[in-house]
C-alpha cells in the first residue's frame, strides 16, 4: 500500500481522494494539506486524513512516500522540485507545467532524485481510448488523415472573476488547461509529435469575463492534420475521432463510454471490415491512474506517460498561448 498525501483539497483534490480512499489496495491518502485549511477539515475528518499546516510540514513526514498535487497549475513545478528534493514520488494533476523550460526543470528534478513522476491525464486509462491506440498502433484504420476532439463543461458560467481558474495566467487560451490539454495528450499518444498550431479563443458567455470558446488547429510531424475544440460555458460533452483511409474510430459522450467503428468500402474482391458499436459505463479513470501510479512507485510497471510526452504536451499548450489571435500557425518548439 502507497501512502500518499493530497495537496489541494479543492472540488478536484477532493474528488481523487475519493476515487480510492478505502477501496483501493495499491494506495491511501493518510495524509494533506490545502490552501484553505477550514473547509477541507469536514472532509479530511471523513476521509481519514491529517491535515498539516504546510506543504513543508508534509514533505517531512517519513511516513509518506508520495504526493499528489491538485493544485492552481502555476504551482506544479516548483512543488514538484520540491517533492524530489525530499524524496518523494510525485503525481502531479493536468497542465504537467505552464511553460515547456519548467516542465524540463521539474523532469530533471524527478530523475535527479530517482522519484517516480506521473502526470493525470485519466483519459489514456479508459478501455475504449486503450482499444483505439491497438487500432492506430496496428494499421487497422490505415493512414491517419486527421483526428478531432472535443469537450465541453458548464463551470465557465458558474465561476466568479477573481479565483485562479479565471486567472489568464493560471488558465490561458479559455479551456485549455482544464478541458483542451487532456485532447492534445491523446493526440501525442495516438498520433506522435506536433509541430504547429493554430488557435482562437473569445469569450462568448461565461460571466466572468474569461475566455469559453476556444478551438484550435494542428499540424502534426507525420503530415497527419488535427482540431480541437475546448468549452467551458455548454453542456458537458467528449468526443474523439480517428479518420482513417479504411475506417473511422470514434469515442463520445462525458465518460468515454460509447466506442464506434465506421468502415470505408473495401476496394474490389477485397472483404469489408466489419462495423461496431459499443458502451461500456461506470469505468473509474480516475481509480485508475493512480493506481498505474502506485504500480510504477513500485517497480511493477512503467507509467504510461514518458516524461518526453509530459514536455512537449507543455509545449503544444505554450504554443496554443501563443497563436491565440495571431492568425496564423505557431511552431511549436
Amino acid at each position: 500500500m502507497l501512502n500518499a498525501a493530497i495537496i489541494g483539497l479543492g472540488r478536484w483534490g477532493q474528488t481523487l481522494v475519493g476515487s480510492v480512499q478505502g477501496t483501493s489496495g495499491l494506495l491511501r491518502f493518510t495524509s494533506g494539506a490545502t490552501g484553505n485549511r477550514a473547509k477541507a477539515e469536514a472532509f479530511a475528518a471523513t476521509a481519514g486524513i491529517a491535515l498539516k499546516d504546510s506543504y513543508r510540514e508534509v514533505l517531512a513526514d517519513p511516513a509518506i512516500e508520495a504526493v499528489v498535487l491538485a493544485t492552481p497549475h502555476l504551482q506544479h513545478a516548483a512543488q514538484i522540485a520540491e517533492a524530489a528534493a525530499a524524496g518523494k514520488h510525485v503525481f502531479v494533476e493536468k497542465p504537467f507545467t505552464m511553460s515547456k523550460a519548467s516542465a524540463e526543470a521539474a523532469v530533471a528534478a524527478a530523475e535527479a532524485a530517482g522519484v517516480t513522476l506521473a502526470l493525470g491525464h485519466n483519459r489514456r486509462f479508459h478501455p475504449h481510448m486503450q482499444r483505439l491506440r491497438a487500432l492506430v498502433r496496428a494499421g487497422e484504420l490505415g493512414t491517419i488523415l486527421h483526428c478531432h476532439g472535443e469537450m465541453s463543461s458548464p463551470t465557465g458560467l458558474f465561476l466568479p472573476k477573481g479565483v485562479w481558474r479565471t486567472d489568464p495566467e493560471q488558465s490561458p487560451a479559455g479551456g485549455m488547461t482544464g478541458l483542451g490539454i487532456h485532447l492534445v495528450d491523446s493526440m501525442i499518444d495516438l498520433f506522435g509529435e506536433i509541430e504547429a498550431v493554430a488557435c482562437q479563443s473569445v469569450n462568448r458567455a461565461a460571466p466572468s469575463g474569461a475566455q469559453d470558446t476556444t478551438s484550435v488547429m494542428l499540424r502534426f510531424r507525420s503530415g497527419q492534420t488535427g482540431t480541437l475544440l475546448a468549452f467551458t460555458a455548454t453542456a458537458p460533452v467528449f468526443r474523439f475521432s480517428a479518420y482513417g483511409a479504411r475506417a473511422v474510430a470514434s469515442i463520445a459522450t462525458p465518460t468515454l463510454d460509447a466506442f464506434s467503428l465506421e468502415p470505408a468500402p473495401p476496394a474490389p474482391g477485397q472483404p469489408a471490415p466489419a462495423a461496431s458499436h459499443e458502451t461500456l459505463a461506470g469505468f473509474d479513470t480516475l481509480r485508475a491512474e493512480l493506481e498505474a501510479f502506485a504500480r510504477a512507485v513500485r517497480g511493477q510497471a512503467r507509467y504510461p506517460i514518458t516524461p518526453a510526452e509530459m514536455i512537449h504536451g507543455v509545449a503544444v499548450l505554450e504554443a496554443i498561448v501563443a497563436a491565440v489571435g495571431r492568425d496564423r500557425f505557431v511552431t511549436v518548439t
